[in-house]
């Protein structure tokens, strides 16, 4: 069976992957709606070798659409939600729906089944907590967690085409000698960490903090699960990375974490501190797994291991889970195999 399918935001950076995403795992599609703003309307974009040309998401009908692949901001869950009165099954990219109850908050590998009851919308989550909870959940399901701490170093693509465009041209400027001009972060970002990611919020915890919290805690199914979270933005163009500490209910190894993770799936492990193996996010970059290394026992705590995880923050931590989801929740492509 082949679907109707259409992408709101699809000349984003994660409209752009959307595509590449479905023609790498030969989605069946029947037919294809590309969709943005006004001013991006009339836009000539290629896929599968035919021109498909841009409409404008304020005003296009959603009638007979069957999948609706939203990346259009928060600010037009409108939409989003029209397109799901409309019948279409609608995945959601942005934070609009991720903790309405109503919405099923999915990662594949973690709590597909939630996404199977859905009633017309699914949230996808924030592109952190996707990479981390694939990594958590298989050990949850080992050994109970009690706690998590989570630094994040994350990659500009998270901020948009604006925020890779300035990364680039602010390398230019070093290169040339010429003052560096910030605009999308509050600091040049080149050469340079930036501990603030989004807005600062309650307790002086920033939104994308609170997200990887709360997001977390609901996917898990641990609505008092300890978690705190400092997230950094690094000059890396595409793939998000974490160092994490989990302290367990019970002492666990680090040889049993390595082999819990070499059995999930999404994870690959790449752990040999002698041959100097660990995972970096170039090596993530247009992959889909996430990796994960430095796999070691915190020294104060027996109960607590430490390990170091990065992936794609545009594919898994974005298009890929999402087209994840509804493979899922349709029962076609790689979900569909056996």
């Amino acid at each position: 069976m082949s679907y109707r399918v259409a992408i709101a935001g699809a000349t984003g950076v994660v409209g752009q992957e959307f595509l590449r995403v479905l023609e790498q795992r030969a989605f069946p599609i029947a037919e294809l709606r590309l969709l943005a703003s006004a001013r991006s309307a009339g836009k000539p974009i290629e896929f599968g070798g035919q021109e498909h040309v841009v409409e404008d998401l304020a005003t296009a009908s959603f009638e007979g659409v069957d999948v609706a692949f939203f990346s259009a901001g928060s600010d037009q869950q409108a939409h989003a939600r029209r397109a799901a009165a409309e019948g279409a099954l609608v995945v959601d990219n942005s934070s609009a729906f991720r903790m309405d109850p109503d919405v099923p908050l999915v990662v594949p590998e973690v709590n597909a089944a939630a996404g199977r009851a859905h009633k017309g919308l699914i949230a996808n989550p924030n592109c952190s907590t996707i990479i981390l909870v694939v990594v958590l959940a298989p050990l949850e399901a080992q050994a109970r967690i009690r706690r998590i701490v989570v630094s994040t170093y994350q990659a500009v693509s998270g901020s948009g085409a604006a925020a890779v465009a300035e990364l680039t041209q602010q390398a230019e400027a070093a290169r040339e000698g010429r003052p560096l001009q910030a605009e999308v972060y509050p600091a040049p970002i080149h050469a340079n960490v930036i501990p603030f990611v989004q807005a600062f919020a309650e307790d002086d915890i920033t939104t994308e903090e609170w997200k990887m919290v709360k997001e977390t805690r609901r996917i898990l199914e641990r609505p008092d699960l300890a978690i705190s979270a400092t997230c950094v933005r690094v000059p890396v163009l595409r793939a998000h990375s974490e160092a994490v500490n989990i302290e367990f209910e019970r002492e666990v190894s680090p040889d049993e974490v390595r082999a819990w993770l070499a059995e999930a799936p999404g994870v690959r492990v790449v752990d040999d501190p002698a041959a100097l193996s660990f995972p970096t996010p170039a090596d993530a970059q247009d992959g889909d797994d996430v990796l994960v290394g430095r796999i070691r026992r915190d020294p104060g705590n027996p109960k607590a291991v430490d390990l170091w995880l990065t992936g794609d923050q545009l594919r898994k931590g974005a298009a890929l889970n999402a087209v994840q989801i509804a493979e899922s929740v349709l029962g076609v492509g790689a979900a569909a195999r056996p």
